[in-house]
């Protein structure tokens, strides 16, 4: 019988091409434990590929090959490129690797590390170092402002 004539799952089929992760063109910064993060996550991925390979699930399930051959392009592609950026700016500004505190025009106050893209987690305080706010923070000292999205904010700290 010919292909045309058989139906696949489609969610299989979807499943089996999917395209790759994103990456960053900018810069792969790094802090100690952001690196450590990607090792890991590349180490999974390599697991999670031989688990694929091995035992016809290839056959069985493509999606979980194409899934784990996904994951492994991308972890090994950001740890290629990771820059690791242990310290922090000798003038005591905000910059990567630190926790910049600041109030907002509205009253509210935040704070934020300023880490690698990987390890960004806005809802867990930290953002990329190429994020709008970082970049609007970035070389800005105690009491200086700087204008981020929605309004201008003060420094009140950098750690």
């Amino acid at each position: 019988m010919s292909v045309a004539f058989t139906k696949e799952s489609d969610a299989e089929s979807v499943a089996a091409d999917l395209p790759d992760r994103p990456i960053p063109a900018h810069a792969n910064l790094v802090t100690i434990a952001g690196l450590a993060a990607i090792v890991s996550e590349l180490a999974t991925a390599r697991a999670a590929y031989a688990a694929a390979q091995a035992g016809d699930s290839i056959s069985a399930d493509r999606s979980a090959m194409a899934r784990a051959t996904r994951d492994l392009r991308y972890w090994a592609a950001r740890r290629a490129s990771a820059r690791l950026v242990e310290g922090k700016p000798a003038d005591g500004s905000a910059g990567f690797n630190t926790v910049v505190s600041f109030e907002r025009a509205d009253g509210r106050q935040q704070s934020f590390r300023i880490v690698g893209d990987d390890e960004a987690d806005p809802t867990a305080g930290s953002i990329s170092w190429a994020s709008p706010i970082a970049r609007a923070l970035t070389g800005k000292a105690v009491g200086e402002t700087a204008m981020l999205p929605g309004g201008e904010a003060e420094i009140l700290s950098v750690e």
